[in-house]
């Protein structure tokens, strides 16, 4: 994935004296985004995020004509792309509101009426607990 990520971000910077800057804002999503979205659910929260994050301000300073030291935030806002992490948080609640029916609400869980009744109920997990039980399950499935 990183290698395609650096491919698109090498097409960009070859392009970008051939088209205007509006039209390598318009090239960026088919040819990174697209790639960017396919896979953030799986490795948004990895440890190569930062590195994927770090191509895409690459790619924005390209199309914008910024400097390697200029901050990205307002570029950002300028060609209204969201941040790798803002795009993978977009991206789960996405899921979450259109597996509404998967989730329990706290109300659904116990009667007390609080102001976060309403919220999504968060199960706690025993993480010793929880590998325990994985390990015997995964002793008894073989």
């Amino acid at each position: 994935m990183m290698i395609k990520l650096s491919r698109a971000c090498h097409a960009i910077r070859y392009v970008k004296h051939f088209i205007s800057q509006e039209t390598l804002g318009t090239v960026y999503f088919p040819y990174f985004h697209s790639i960017l979205l396919y896979g953030i659910i799986f490795w948004g929260n990895s440890a190569y995020s930062s590195n994927i994050f770090k191509i895409q301000k690459r790619i924005i300073r390209i199309i914008m004509n910024a400097r390697n030291r200029d901050s990205c935030h307002q570029l950002f806002k300028n060609l209204k792309i969201l941040p790798l992490k803002s795009q993978y948080i977009f991206s789960l609640l996405l899921i979450v509101a259109k597996n509404r029916d998967l989730y329990e609400s706290n109300s659904e869980i116990h009667t007390i009426n609080t102001r976060f009744s309403s919220d999504l109920h968060t199960p706690t997990a025993n993480l010793t607990t929880f590998q325990k039980r994985s390990l015997l399950f995964w002793n008894q499935s073989f």
